[in-house]
């Protein structure tokens, strides 16, 4: 797997589809997507259970997302055995990246995604990473 610039995609990326994203303000997923929102990200969550999380309309699946609206980054608030099956989501809506977020890695499923043309990390908060590259 090639290695990542995390200054540059901080940079580039815009739109950051939240697997996951949870509507409780104590849950991990919603404070760090609330911070991204805070600086001008836009967050678009994915999660079946609402309807919409952080003023933004929340979808069931990456599918679901309408074709007009680009993912830069799709940020993972999921269990390990959920990977596999959201980087092949993320591959077919044309994303350019998978972030993985702390305590989440797979290796399987991040080579698929790096052969698709993907960028991959793994295991590491975009919050943290926003705050060590970009403040």
């Amino acid at each position: 797997m090639r290695s990542v610039d995390f200054k540059q995609i901080l940079l580039s990326a815009r739109n950051i589809a939240v697997v996951g994203l949870s509507n409780k303000p104590t849950r991990p997923s919603h404070g760090v997507s609330a911070f991204m929102q805070a600086q001008g990200y836009r967050i678009i969550p994915i999660n079946p259970a609402y309807l919409e999380v952080l003023g933004e309309r929340c979808y069931p699946s990456l599918l679901e997302v309408p074709k007009a609206v680009s993912i830069d980054t799709v940020n993972v608030f999921r269990r390990r055995e959920a990977v596999p099956l959201i980087v092949q989501q993320a591959i077919q809506v044309g994303a350019q990246g998978i972030w993985m977020q702390e305590g989440v890695a797979h290796e399987g499923a991040a080579e698929e995604a790096a052969r698709a043309g993907l960028w991959v990390v793994m295991d590491r908060c975009i919050l943290k990473e926003y705050q060590r590259w970009i403040r």
